[in-house]
């Protein structure tokens, strides 16, 4: 078993276990750009309260955070520790042998710098670096076309996989179609 760490990626962006403390923070980003939260986090339901299921998954990841099922950190830069977005390995899985999806979700002003890349590049090296296997997957929208671009950025670095068949992931009562990447980690 173990904690959500906190890791460095360089002088400028860290990666810190998420907790209920950041609320504000995501409210705010979520208010700068809905529409890409919404994609990002597909369970939000626009119709219902946004403040109380952000601060319910808060709450949930970071009373899991010492379970080993999930890790999840807020993205953070600069001396003020700036709230950039949200990374972490959850464990809603589609396929059999998985052991975390990995999502992600990069504020408005920080996005097309390579943020979300660079901390999953640390967050593999730290799965690496526990001696264990890992089974990672990557769940993109097909017309998401940065988010296919990152996912394949990301398994060409670390010798992923598209599977090619879509998979069906149910959103708001209806299937969507979704690509799946996968990434073995050793």
């Amino acid at each position: 078993m173990s904690l959500t760490p906190v890791l460095k990626i360089d002088d400028d962006i860290s990666l810190i276990p998420v907790n209920k403390s950041i609320l504000s923070a995501v409210i705010e980003a979520y208010n700068e750009d809905p529409e890409s939260a919404l994609i990002a986090l597909p369970w939000l339901n626009s119709h219902e309260e946004i403040r109380k299921q952000l601060r319910d998954m808060l709450f949930d990841v970071e009373s899991q955070s010492d379970a080993d099922q999930l890790h999840f950190w807020s993205i953070v830069i600069g001396e003020k520790n700036e709230f950039a977005g949200l990374i972490g390995l959850g464990d809603e899985l589609q396929l059999l042998h998985s052991n975390y999806n990995l999502g992600y979700w990069v504020r408005i002003g920080f996005r097309r710098n390579k943020i979300a890349v660079r901390c999953v590049d640390e967050i593999f090296s730290w799965l690496k670096s526990r001696n264990e296997f890992f089974r990672i997957e990557i769940t993109v929208h097909p017309h998401n076309k940065a988010g296919l671009a990152t996912a394949q950025s990301i398994c060409n670095k670390w010798n992923g996989e598209l599977v090619e068949e879509f998979i069906g992931i149910e959103i708001g009562k209806r299937t969507v179609p979704h690509r799946i990447h996968i990434i073995d980690i050793k």
